[in-house]
This record gives C-alpha cells, structure tokens and sequence, in this order.
C-alpha cells in the first residue's frame, strides 16, 4: 500500500511538469526563493513579475524589455536539452498561436534560454526552427540570464549528473506580460484550451 501511494504521488508530479504548470522542476513558484538560487525575492520571498533585461535573440538581434514598450508578451525559460516540459510548452504554445488567428501577431512570445553556455546563438537558431517563427529564443552572458532571472522572479540552477556532464533545473511556465509591461498571471497548460485562448486574447488586446 505505501509503495503504492508513493507511485501515484510520483504520477501526479508527472502529468503537472509536462502539462506545463508553472512549476519549477524542484516545486517551487516563481518568485518563491530558494537557498543558492538565482531568484529575485523581497524580503518575504516573493518578488514583482517582470522587469529589465538584455538578451540577444536566436536571430543574432539585441532585445530588452523596452523594445517591448506597448507591446504584449509571453516569457517561458528553458533549455534546449530539456527532455519533456520546454519542448512540450513549445509546442502547445505553437497550436495555441496558430488557433488565435490574427491576435497572435500582437504578442512576442520570448523563450529564455537558462543554458547560454551551450545553447548558443547557432544551437538556438537550429531548434526553434520546430517552432512558430514569432516565438524568439534569447540568450545572454551568466550576469545578463542572471538579470533576466530576477526580473521574472525566476529560478534555476545547474545540477550536475554522472560523467561530468550537467542538467538544468528551473521554473517552468508561461508569465503573461501586458503592453505596460504589468504581469498578468500565468499561462497554465493543463487547462482547457479555450481558457487558454481567452488569456491569451486579454493579453493581445492591451496592445497599443
């Protein structure tokens, strides 16, 4: 019976990770501070959603939050050799641009690379290539992914594995960022889709 019990607790964590609820792959919330990790927290542990940062994109072109002054967007932080939850939340966020229609070209959705030491601009370039052309991968210097981090009160952390090869650990999900630049909640995958889509038309429809 316990053995039993620990399979379906393990079984449920499953199914939340890969249907894209914003979880880090440890548990935790974004914004909720954990101990040697990079998160931008207050002094109760919880953090503002969105800020300054300085990235370059998988196209080779520098990006900061002002350039996204009146516009909507979406900020999703991963890694290219993530094994399940980036890939997947990449490709819900495929689908769900494609049913939007005209709506979705008032979004720039963001992909934060949390692996700049092997996800270069090149490797980047390569893998979103599977993906909807408006999604934009961005990557930057450890100080510059450290910034972005904090801005979205985001965590992640290198984990290394046998070999002396490495894995990354980070908050996953889907922030929501309106024209003003003001978080507006969380894009949760595992739910029905039409929910999904009406979020997603509320965020287009503050664009200038």
């Amino acid at each position: 019976m316990k053995a039993l019990k620990i399979i379906r607790i393990a079984a449920w964590g499953a199914v939340a990770i890969v249907g894209g609820v914003l979880l880090a792959f440890s548990g935790l919330l974004p914004g909720v501070e954990r101990p040697g990790a990079v998160t931008s927290s207050t002094a109760t542990g919880v953090a503002a959603i969105g800020g300054q940062f300085e990235l370059t994109t998988h196209r080779g072109e520098m990006l900061t939050n002002e350039d996204l002054e009146d516009t909507p967007y979406l900020v999703f932080f991963g890694f290219t050799r993530c094994p399940d939850v980036c890939p997947t939340t990449l490709f819900e966020l495929t689908g769900l641009l494609a049913d939007l229609g005209p709506d979705a070209d008032k979004i720039t959705p963001l992909f934060i690379t949390v692996d700049p030491e092997r996800d270069t601009q090149e490797l980047l370039a390569s893998y979103m290539s599977s993906f909807d052309p408006r999604i934009l991968a961005l990557r930057g210097t450890k100080e510059q992914t450290d910034q972005a981090a904090k801005a979205f009160a985001a965590y992640y952390e290198k984990v290394p594995l046998e070999g002396g090869n490495y894995t990354m650990d980070h908050t996953a999900g889907v922030y929501l960022i309106d024209a003003e630049g003001e978080f507006m909640g969380t894009l949760d995958l595992h739910e029905p889709k039409e929910n999904q889509l009406q979020k997603l038309r509320r965020l287009a429809n503050t664009a200038a």
